[in-house]
């Protein structure tokens, strides 16, 4: 096990407009933590895991692997394993043999080799699988059988690139918790990549958020999702995503869709001298009520059993969602009220540079 350190790391791709696929990372990976990468397509999250791995350069800066810098080492030096999205297994081979290839060219011994195999296939439900050839198992099967190959290597970093976006929706979900729990006991050091914020928010100790090759913020998923530092954020994280709008600022806060809501006096004061304020409320946080609130045209309903959501429009045109009781959810086209169950679970964001208020 090791700890992982991003020192001001970055990736730049060469050419009349330099890329910076990864800008400046500065990150630390906690000996034994299991931290994930997230963002959207093109954030630069696999990039910054292959160039742990070695499979990318580092351009500027370094990246070390417990005490050593390993920024010029070769990826067979690193004391990594990686797993991929694609499974890569050897189709002639066995599920033994696979498993047991990376051993084998360490010149270890029948005997380790064999020991090792076994364990870890115990560990992964594979034992009665492990004279099967790959086109033989399920995708579930096949990706255990690659986190069995890194297992057995007992690496010191143990790199995610999307393992699980081959498998379907309740495999992923079974899955998702089987790579969690094997961390856990292993203990070793983790980076996994993803761009489903699910898989982030309920695997990963600690969650960095990326967005064109900046790292926005690294925090546990609570405090991603209770105190966003930015709009990006705030709007990347959670599903449905935060409602998010520019609201003009008065002495006692932000009027919404009719709705004067009031604010903190330090919220106030840390905004002193801006006419408008991004003010950000995730669905959960606003209620149908029969009396007082805002007006809401209902657009579109998402019933999702005992949840629905309410996509509606508030007569400046501004849209918004919010969470009902899925037994009871209003209709197309009705016009509802939905006021705010606690001003406390309102976000504030500069309306121009994005960062969080207070």
């Amino acid at each position: 096990m090791a700890e992982v350190v991003y020192a001001d790391a970055s990736r730049v791709y060469p050419g009349a407009h330099a890329v910076r696929a990864v800008d400046r990372l500065d990150l630390t990976v906690s000996d034994g933590e299991f931290l994930v990468l997230v963002g959207p397509s093109g954030s630069g999250k696999s990039t910054a895991l292959r160039m742990c791995a070695g499979l990318e350069d580092v351009d500027e800066g370094a990246i070390r692997i417990g005490e050593r810098e390993v920024t010029d080492l070769p990826p067979k030096d690193r004391d990594i394993a990686m797993v991929f999205q694609s499974y890569a297994l050897y189709p002639h081979m066995t599920v033994a043999d696979n498993m047991a290839f990376a051993l084998r060219l360490r010149k270890m011994s029948k005997e380790d080799v064999s020991t090792r195999v076994k364990e870890a296939a115990a560990m992964l439900d594979l034992t009665k699988y492990l004279d099967r050839k790959p086109k033989a198992l399920s995708g579930g099967q096949r990706q255990r059988v690659a986190m069995g190959r890194a297992i057995v290597r007992e690496p010191s970093v143990f790199l995610m690139d999307e393992p699980l976006s081959n498998l379907d929706a309740k495999l992923r979900v079974e899955t998702r918790a089987n790579i969690a729990e094997l961390q856990q006991r292993l203990g070793t050091t983790t980076i996994y990549v993803t761009h489903d914020q699910v898989e982030a928010m309920t695997m990963g100790d600690r969650v960095a958020v990326l967005k064109d090759g900046v790292l926005q913020q690294c925090a546990s998923p609570r405090e991603l999702y209770d105190r966003p530092a930015n709009v990006f954020v705030a709007g990347f994280i959670g599903s449905p995503a935060m409602n998010l709008g520019n609201h003009r600022l008065t002495d006692e806060g932000v009027t919404l869709g009719g709705l004067a809501v009031p604010l903190a006096r330090s919220a106030l004061d840390a905004a002193d001298g801006l006419s408008e304020i991004t003010f950000g409320v995730r669905p959960e946080a606003l209620d149908l009520v029969s009396d007082g609130g805002f007006t809401l045209s209902v657009r579109l309903v998402e019933e999702l059993g005992a949840d629905a959501y309410v996509h509606g429009e508030l007569e400046s045109g501004e849209k918004m969602v919010v969470r009902v009781d899925g037994r009871t959810p209003p209709r197309l086209g009705d016009r509802v009220r939905v006021g705010l169950r606690d001003t406390s679970e309102v976000h504030l964001f500069h309306p121009e540079t994005g960062l969080r208020i207070p």
